[in-house]
């Protein structure tokens, strides 16, 4: 999936965050951003978004006193669904249908998504928690759950920081599988690295690795080796997040991508409007197969 025009202001605004987040006076703030606006003006229009925001990232880090300004940010998510999963986890277990009340709870975490949004709020985050069980799941539900009963070996793209928590409870539906998560490879917006997988407990429930990329999504040419040969072999992909579709969405594999649609480029490209919850396998939905069909 090429980016849009329309990619152009949430990037300008990603940089303006991370500056926030990292000068320390609005006279550093000014320099900075004076020399991301510059470079962007050189940005080739004609790659994934992810692609762009992982140059554009890689040239803030160049210029920022810090590595990882979201930092701060992510122990916060991080710590705010430590305090939420054991609750949910007993509405899980109570459901006539855990596996399907999991895959909603998984996308109700991606809601905490700073590349989309540049503050996400524990109101916010309550009232998705508290709607969630009655969200209904747009494009191909049914077919991951045979996918996943079925698999023996699962590849699990994870998004971002706090979100993490919440798959956590969809991996531990996984019970007869064996099951790889994955995260970014280096800090980049509140995108999900080894120590967020730490904090999550995943190394109880499952392998985790990083991809060895700084990509806020999976573009294959630059992940690591072993990376790309599980990604080959894996039974069932399942990759989350909106920057997971759009560096993967155009492979011809079956992944099942699981998101909620946050922007209007999204929605133009996928056709499930903002706000929905989408569990998808792009590759095999055929063409005549409507978006809007829900579980």
């Amino acid at each position: 999936m090429n980016m849009s025009l329309d990619c152009i202001p949430c990037f300008i605004r990603q940089a303006a965050d991370a500056v926030r987040l990292s000068a320390p006076s609005e006279e550093d703030q000014n320099r900075l951003m004076h020399s991301v606006l510059q470079w962007l003006g050189n940005i080739d229009l004609r790659q994934a978004p992810p692609a762009a925001a992982q140059m554009i990232h890689r040239h803030l880090r160049s210029l920022l006193p810090t590595e990882d300004p979201y930092r701060a940010s992510k122990d916060r998510h991080n710590q705010l669904a430590a305090r939420l999963i054991p609750s949910i986890r007993r509405r899980i277990e109570a459901s006539y249908d855990p596996l399907t009340m999991a895959v909603r709870y998984a996308i109700t975490g991606n809601i905490i998504d700073l590349g989309a949004k540049n503050n996400v709020g524990f109101g916010e985050i309550y009232a998705e928690l508290q709607s969630a069980p009655i969200q209904p799941v747009f494009g191909d539900l049914e077919a991951l759950k045979k996918a996943s009963r079925q698999a023996k070996t699962i590849l699990y793209l994870a998004d971002n920081a706090g979100e993490i928590f919440f798959d956590r409870l969809l991996i531990e539906q996984f019970t007869g599988a064996r099951v790889t998560l994955v995260v970014r490879g280096t800090p980049v917006i509140n995108d999900a690295t080894l120590s967020d997988a730490k904090a999550a407990g995943m190394e109880e429930i499952a392998q985790v690795m990083d991809n060895g990329s700084d990509a806020p999504g999976t573009l294959l040419e630059d992940c690591r080796p072993e990376f790309r040969r599980l990604f080959e072999e894996a039974d069932l992909v399942i990759a989350k997040g909106q920057g997971n579709f759009e560096s993967l969405s155009d492979r011809a594999r079956d992944i099942f991508f699981l998101f909620r649609a946050k922007c209007p480029v999204i929605s133009r490209h996928s056709g499930f409007t903002a706000g929905t919850y989408v569990a998808a396998n792009w590759f095999a939905r055929s063409k005549t197969a409507p978006a809007g069909e829900a579980s």
